[in-house]
């Protein structure tokens, strides 16, 4: 007799995510596991007296969405301090800031926080200064993060606090007197000085993954550095109470403790791993800091920063690879893709290491097919298109070559391993899908189900999950909490009921609107997982 499921999904258009995408009216979970897909009627056989039906009312199911670029306390710091992202002016964001300053103890010199404005959206579009500062507390920290966190605006007390340990290259002056603005490596101290003990950090994480729930997401690839992230996500694993599988890249500052730890990528339990070796190669386009081979079309003397120079990481790179990480990169300009690209070049297998570039934003075509031959896998942002139209930030900082940004039916073309994440920016996969099916033009442009497969399948892929996560088929995990699934329309909830009515329906099979030929990724044994590679990269296609 076959066992009963714990969850009975019926009534819904179920979508696998898988090549082909399929249709079904319903499914059924068992320990964690997809078991069956089919009709209603099929499909309840397996409901029993302890099985938890729950009726979608026509809504649509698809695999838990894999956020494969996260800050996740960052996302909660803007639900606990003043969440700038939505301002839409300077007044705006330092009206925000003050009445964060009256939530907190500015006597006693407890520090201002905001997080996110991006000044490129406002009619006055300039960063926020000291002086704009000094209008929230002269005597108080006052901090505003820009939506990137490589650029920061700050007022005196801060300069006063930590202005020893800023590079001055890094800290923007006009007639010889500081403007509160500070960048890259000037943001470093301000970072380190508010960094939460685990106390916050679990208040941080818990607001974050509830949000991160709520939006369909069930994995994370968190960016950590010096942070007591990795205790609360062990602490809350322990506890029962992490409700999103948290995969951390750890900041090259760690590595040699990874080392000392005996830590490899891959090493962990079901809900926190170990994932890859993560740095900065340059900055970004909002700062004129991410690196280009060409001058920015608004400032022809500056060609952006380099954070590690070609030699520096080439040296990181072949570091960690012969230690067994994965390696991640941050790679903006198309001079930092480039460098990157010839570090891995020179690692033994990087497609077997599944060595990452974030962001991979001005990527040229002769860099995305040498992605493609290496199996290095673009992790890329689609949210970051809403700096692509015309008139904004792009076209201010990058003039003609402002489409060249982000060409995500280019990785797909050239058969490079394609992974989406949000950066939170916001944590939000669903707008990031908005954006890349709704990109400044048609080159940049992918199908909803393109965009689908990179936020699930594809971001499985950049994490070695591709085996239990990322598609809704047989044997796959659907969410990473068995007995919840997310389906449907945010703000209706679907209909539970004791058993599935039986109702048949016939299967629908649809296909993508787009879909390009699929092609082999390195094959051989994995060094990271000591079992065969997979033959192909999800969510792309090669051209020959």
């Amino acid at each position: 007799m076959t066992e009963p499921a714990d969850l009975v999904v019926v009534n819904a258009e179920v979508h696998t995510l898988a090549e082909p995408d399929e249709t079904y009216d319903a499914f059924a979970v068992r320990d964690g596991r997809v078991v069956r897909l089919g009709t209603d009627y099929d499909v309840g056989f397996l409901a029993g007296a302890g099985t938890e039906t729950l009726d979608a009312e026509g809504r649509v199911a698809i695999p838990g969405l894999i956020d494969a670029h996260t800050h996740l306390l960052n996302a909660g710091r803007t639900l606990v301090h003043a969440d700038l992202s939505t301002a839409d002016s300077p007044g705006e964001a330092v009206d925000r800031l003050r009445e964060r300053a009256a939530e907190v103890d500015t006597d006693a010199g407890e520090w201002v926080l905001g997080f996110g404005y991006d000044e490129s959206t406002w009619n006055e579009s300039r960063y926020l200064t000291r002086e704009d500062l000094h209008a929230v507390s002269e005597t108080a920290p006052v901090v505003a993060f820009r939506e990137d966190m490589h650029v920061a605006s700050v007022n005196d007390p801060v300069f006063d606090l930590l202005g020893g340990e800023m590079p001055d290259g890094d800290v923007r002056v006009e007639r010889g007197e500081p403007t509160g603005v500070i960048v890259e490596e000037a943001v470093d101290p301000v970072y380190e000085a508010i960094e939460p003990d685990a106390d916050e950090a679990a208040e941080l994480v818990r607001a974050a993954q509830a949000t991160a729930n709520a939006r369909g997401v069930t994995m994370v690839h968190d960016m950590v550095r010096r942070s007591k992230a990795p205790e609360v996500y062990r602490a809350l694993d322990l506890a029962d109470d992490l409700t999103l599988r948290v995969r951390i890249n750890y900041w090259a500052d760690h590595l040699d403790s990874l080392i000392d730890a005996g830590l490899r990528t891959n090493h962990g339990s079901d809900m926190v791993a170990t994932g890859a070796v993560k740095s900065y190669t340059d900055g970004t386009f909002g700062g004129r800091t991410a690196k280009l081979h060409e001058p920015y079309a608004d400032d022809a003397e500056e060609t952006g920063t380099w954070v590690l120079d070609p030699t520096e990481i080439d040296d990181l790179v072949s570091r960690a690879d012969a230690h067994g990480f994965q390696v991640t990169l941050h790679a903006i300009g198309d001079a930092a893709v480039d460098a990157v690209l010839d570090a891995y070049a020179d690692t033994d297998a990087p497609g077997e290491s599944r060595h990452r570039v974030e962001h991979s934003e001005l990527a040229s075509d002769d860099a995305i097919e040498r992605m493609a031959d290496l199996g290095v896998v673009a992790s890329v942002q689609p949210n970051f298109h809403k700096w692509g139209f015309e008139g904004g930030l792009y076209d201010a900082r990058l003039g003609d070559r402002r489409t060249d940004a982000n060409r995500l039916p280019a990785y797909r073309a050239a058969g490079a391993p394609l992974a989406f994440g949000s950066d939170c920016m916001p944590l939000d996969p669903l707008l990031g899908v908005h954006y890349a099916v709704n990109a400044p033009s048609e080159e940049q442009s992918l199908s909803v189900t393109e965009a689908l497969r990179a936020y699930t399948a594809g971001a499985a892929y950049a994490g070695f999950d591709e085996d239990r996560l990322g598609t809704l088929e047989r044997g796959s995990a659907p969410t990473s909490c068995p007995r919840r699934v997310a389906v449907g329309r945010p703000g209706r909830r679907p209909r539970r009921r004791g058993r599935a009515d039986g109702r048949r329906r016939r299967r629908r099979v649809r296909r993508p609107l787009r879909r390009g030929r699929r092609g082999a990724t390195p094959t051989g044994r994995s060094r990271l997982r000591g079992r065969p590679a997979p033959r192909r990269a999800p969510a792309a296609s090669r051209r020959r």
